[in-house]
């Protein structure tokens, strides 16, 4: 990087799992694009001493703590990244951002309403100073970024349906072992918070309408699982398994959402289907660099959904990658993600989305939870 490119010093919170993909977002990042910041993985935090070490000698970190106020209390800090599980969010955050810290902060946002609209009015508070955006990773993949090139742009017409479902299979298996994000006081909700808040956030980034209200069900399956693979002994599961929801959005538009870890053969499946007035557009995460197009008004032996290959440079992102046809992956997002990240606090702007876009999507999921305890009853989340 050219000398004269200021810094901007990274701590990161957590190392599992959204750990390295975040690490490899600010590595790769400055590499690709021209940015006008260069980040800096300056300190890695987590409570073992040893797992922090060995993360750090992996990821490229400079230096590591067990304390993530070491993270806040330090003058060569400039952002601190949240990757740590939804109960600890609200705290870290909200005092990243009294120091004066930009923040990053992995999704769901909270895992209460209450939590998330102190992170968002925390986040307001510091607007000026410093800046804070919810990771939804998924709105930088290219392919879904060109989806919402094409609705609003007019290409499908007036938007009238939206299907979205997120599809993942790692908990068919009643013997797999209890983990942190099966444990309320943890994660707050199962399937809804970690898979439901991505199909509400893009279905409304695709879209450009907002859910306004619900009405839902959730459900689990296998209420108790082994505390360790193979083990005996088991643990109570206090989250759901899957969540089913319908919605209205504030531009007229009506959806379907689904969410769970117990649909056998599906991976990483988040499908979002659009249909408009005259034509619709159809993406699936497990075919990353596509995107399905229906265009209604083409000649009645023409019609049909197209497969558009979103592999070339005029694409979003695609420009800094690879020569045509040459495919992205998962975690390009995350790269993507640290180049907006960046641009956004070096230019003094709010970078999207906001911690208040947060806030609402998690309106949505309290909705959704209060819609199940009370008999599937419609719940406004305006």
């Amino acid at each position: 990087m050219p000398n004269q490119v200021p810094s901007l010093r990274i701590a990161l919170i957590g190392h599992g799992f959204m750990g390295a993909a975040h690490s490899q977002g600010w590595r790769v990042a400055p590499r690709f694009f021209d940015l006008p910041a260069n980040p800096q993985m300056s300190l890695l935090v987590g409570r073992n001493a040893a797992g922090v070490e060995a993360a750090a000698e992996t990821w490229g970190w400079a230096e590591t703590a067990t304390d993530w106020r070491e993270a806040i209390q330090r003058d060569d800090i400039d952002v601190v990244d949240i990757v740590t599980p939804g109960n600890s969010h609200a705290e870290i955050a909200i005092a990243a951002l009294e120091a004066g810290k930009h923040v990053l902060c992995e999704k769901p946002l909270a895992n209460t309403l209450e939590e998330a609209a102190a992170m968002a009015a925390a986040a307001e508070r510091a607007s000026g100073k410093a800046q804070a955006m919810i990771g939804f990773t998924y709105r930088r993949v290219p392919a879904a970024a060109f989806a919402r090139e094409l609705v609003l742009s007019g290409a499908i017409g007036q938007v009238r349906q939206v299907r979205a479902a997120y599809l993942q299979d790692w908990l068919r298996d009643a013997d797999a072992p209890l983990t942190w994000r099966l444990q309320k006081e943890h994660a707050g909700t199962g399937a809804l918070g970690d898979l439901g808040a991505h199909a509400v956030d893009l279905s409304q980034f695709i879209t450009g309408q907002k859910v306004t209200g619900v009405s839902g069900m959730l459900n689990t399956f296998v209420d108790q699982r082994p505390l360790a693979a193979g083990g005996s002994e088991r643990g109570e599961v206090s989250v759901d398994d899957a969540a089913l929801f319908t919605a209205r959005f504030d531009g007229g538009a009506v959806g379907s959402f689904e969410a769970t870890r117990m649909a056998t053969g599906r991976k990483n499946s988040l499908r979002i289907e659009v249909s408009g007035s005259t034509g619709a557009i159809s993406f699936d995460l497990e075919n990353y660099n596509s995107l399905g197009f229906y265009d209604a008004t083409a000649p009645g032996d023409r019609q049909g959904f197209a497969n558009i290959m979103v592999t070339e440079p005029e694409h979003p992102y695609l420009s800094a990658w690879w020569p045509t046809g040459h495919a992205l992956g998962y975690e390009h997002g995350f790269v993507h993600q640290a180049k907006d990240f960046v641009e956004a606090v070096a230019a003094g702007r709010q970078p999207l989305p906001s911690f208040a876009d947060g806030h609402h999507v998690q309106r949505v999921l309290d909705g959704v939870v209060r819609s199940d305890q009370n008999n599937n009853a419609w719940v406004a989340t305006d």
